[in-house]
């Protein structure tokens, strides 16, 4: 007897249509959804999840694509670990005071980035140098040079904790690429941007239409060089209106920080102590600065309270330059102080760090009060148009 042609249950016409056209996977007759990459198959789940299957390819696409086995299927530190691992350790640092509010979600957008990049389940050692120069040229398509050197030192930070936590038996290799511009592009990026910094008549235009506040907090920013977020959390302790002086470490890196202050700041600082608000909250009672609403002016954002009220001034008078904000302030005083040729003395007044080679800053204990009143008289016949200098009272 012929023996019969097995006739198969399975036909095509029993296959399940694509969800929609470009679905990048076909019905294969094992009942799984499939993918024909580098000449081989490759299956991401049944025909009932669709989706799912979608959802696996889209997570080993980059691996099968590069001819290595999907990381999903083997051991080791996943990017998204990485990341939970290094945004703890930020946490304590910033509940132990080491770093600010601001930093860490400066951190945690970083890993933000890296995860949608990388993917979560990444392994960390699979990641290439080609992988970095990847992640760099798309951070560089909406960032200029110093927000792309910033992105990138943080990102190295993320990754180097993991070899320095011992969570990777060796070091990521980022590759030649995946670094900060360079000076030169830095120095080129600065000259298309322009001077970061006021003119006298700017200066006066601003405090013109300042409000009682924010003209202490302008002349604060160009008598003694302080920035948005010192302004912000400037306490009665810190200032001796009698003396006219400023006694103020940064909060930001504490370093010591001294400065005469001018007649027109201290006049400017009593007048907006008057007018000052109730405050809300017991922990803002000490602040000098108290908004309308009984709040304090700082918070470590970039949507800036003070900043948004200066940009305010700036477009009001018509100065208004895109880069240039209150920090500015600070710049020019910075400029016009290093005229004097007292650059150390400038430094103390700006509170600024010393470097690790400069050892005569570790040796130094304090600067003569002639010296810093020279320098913020100095600034202060600038800004005043030539008025006689050696008004500021200072003691040694």
């Amino acid at each position: 007897m012929p023996k019969r042609k097995r006739i198969s249950q399975q036909t095509s016409t029993d296959k399940p249509s694509k969800p929609y056209p470009d679905f990048p996977l076909f019905p294969h007759h094992t009942k799984r959804w499939a993918k024909k990459i580098h000449g081989k198959l490759h299956y991401f789940g049944g025909w009932e999840d669709p989706m799912g299957a979608l959802q696996r390819f889209m997570e080993q696409r980059e691996d099968l694509y590069a001819g290595r086995v999907p990381s999903e299927h083997r051991d080791g530190l996943r990017v998204g670990d990485l990341c939970n691992e290094f945004l703890n350790d930020r946490r304590h640092r910033q509940d132990a005071g080491e770093i600010t509010k601001r930093t860490w979600g400066d951190y945690h957008a970083s890993c933000g980035r890296v995860v949608k990049c990388f993917g979560r389940n990444r392994l960390v050692d699979d990641l290439r140098a080609e992988d970095f120069l990847k992640l760099r040229r798309e951070l560089s398509k909406n960032w200029g040079p110093v927000a792309l050197g910033n992105e990138v030192s943080r990102i190295r930070v993320i990754f180097n904790f993991a070899y320095q936590s011992h969570l990777l038996d060796r070091p990521v290799r980022f590759g030649p690429s995946f670094k900060r511009p360079s000076q030169r592009v830095l120095r080129n990026a600065r000259a298309e941007r322009g001077p970061k910094r006021f003119s006298a008549e700017e200066i006066h235009k601003l405090l013109g239409v300042a409000s009682v506040q924010m003209r202490a907090m302008i002349l604060l920013g160009i008598n003694c060089g302080l920035g948005n977020g010192d302004v912000a959390r400037l306490e009665f302790r810190h200032i001796d209106l009698e003396s006219k002086w400023l006694d103020y470490p940064r909060p930001k890196s504490g370093v010591e920080r001294t400065s005469p202050l001018w007649p027109e700041t201290c006049d400017a600082l009593r007048e907006a102590i008057e007018n000052r608000s109730e405050p809300l909250n017991e922990s803002d009672a000490n602040l000098v600065f108290i908004t309308k609403y009984g709040k304090s002016w700082f918070k470590e954002s970039s949507d800036n309270p003070i900043a948004n009220e200066f940009r305010k001034l700036l477009h009001v008078t018509k100065i208004y330059r895109k880069g240039v904000g209150f920090y500015a302030l600070r710049h020019t005083f910075e400029t016009e102080g290093g005229n004097t040729g007292d650059q150390v003395a400038v430094n103390h007044i700006m509170g600024h760090a010393p470097s690790g080679s400069d050892m005569s800053a570790i040796y130094r204990e304090g600067v003569s009060g002639e010296r810093l009143s020279k320098i913020t008289d100095h600034v202060r016949s600038w800004l005043y148009d030539g008025e006689e200098p050696g008004l500021s009272t200072c003691a040694e």
